[in-house]
């Protein structure tokens, strides 16, 4: 049994074969899926998948990737659109300065907003931090971040990082890049992350782990995320899926296995 903890259902790539995905999912013994919003244009897309699979909840937030100049997502917005069943979390949130030029104030304002939407909703943070761990944090403090939880997702940071999310009640999530060959440093923090605070995700349709580097990502592949962790820590896959499924319903707790 596992949980992939972080995708991307709405997605082209993905939405044209929900059927499939699902039967895949099954087939490799993923159980259960968050699928994550990024834009408040697409955010009914989202919701609409979550509600189309029992086993699929969703998110609602604004990737920090996403500069908007006619409308930034209010805090009203958030706990509005957090009041349907099938959302679970906030987010994707957080910080990305690795493609942004010029001022950044727009993310770490958003990213407020989105800690405090957390709080007054009672659900865990998804957070994306990129070439932004220092400010991440620290807004994460300042908010008081660890009032409403959450989760480090794709975590690529180093162990300090890490060790500072836990500190903050926060879980770490590995996706696919913990497969590849190069990912030396992110390796090593997978083996020493507490397995009582660990997820694994796709992130798909994006980072396809090692064996399918080049293809479409998908839920059905986290088993291979979860395989390599196992192998790190040198325990077996099936101890790996417990504890992820297990500290996915405690975090996530408006999601409710069937």
């Amino acid at each position: 049994m596992l949980v992939d903890s972080h995708c991307h259902l709405d997605f082209p790539e993905l939405r044209a074969d929900l059927a499939a995905i699902a039967q895949r999912m099954a087939e490799n013994g993923v159980t259960h899926a968050l699928t994550i919003s990024t834009t408040l244009e697409t955010f009914p897309a989202v919701r609409h998948v979550a509600h189309a699979l029992d086993n699929v909840w969703c998110s609602a937030g604004v990737h920090p990737d996403e500069r908007r100049d006619d409308h930034e997502v209010s805090l009203d917005e958030l706990i509005a659109m957090a009041r349907d069943p099938k959302v679970v979390a906030i987010g994707e949130t957080g910080l990305d300065y690795f493609r942004v030029e010029g001022d950044t104030e727009w993310q770490r304002e958003r990213f407020r907003t989105h800690i405090r939407a957390a709080r007054a909703c009672g659900k865990p943070l998804v957070i994306h931090t990129r070439a932004a761990a220092g400010d991440t944090l620290r807004i994460m403090r300042e908010e008081g971040a660890a009032g409403a939880g959450g989760v480090m997702h794709c975590f690529t940071e180093t162990w300090e990082v890490a060790e500072a999310a836990l500190a903050l009640g926060f879980h770490i999530s590995f996706s696919g890049i913990v497969t590849f060959k190069n990912a030396v440093a992110l390796k090593e923090v997978a083996k020493r992350v507490p397995l009582d605070r660990m997820l694994v995700e796709t992130d798909s349709p994006y980072l396809a782990p090692v064996p399918h580097r080049g293809k479409t990502n998908e839920p059905a592949f986290v088993r291979h995320v979860a395989e390599e962790v196992a192998r790190l820590r040198e325990t077996g896959v099936e101890e790996i899926a417990a504890a992820t499924t297990r500290n996915f319903f405690a975090l996530f707790r408006g999601a409710r296995p069937a």
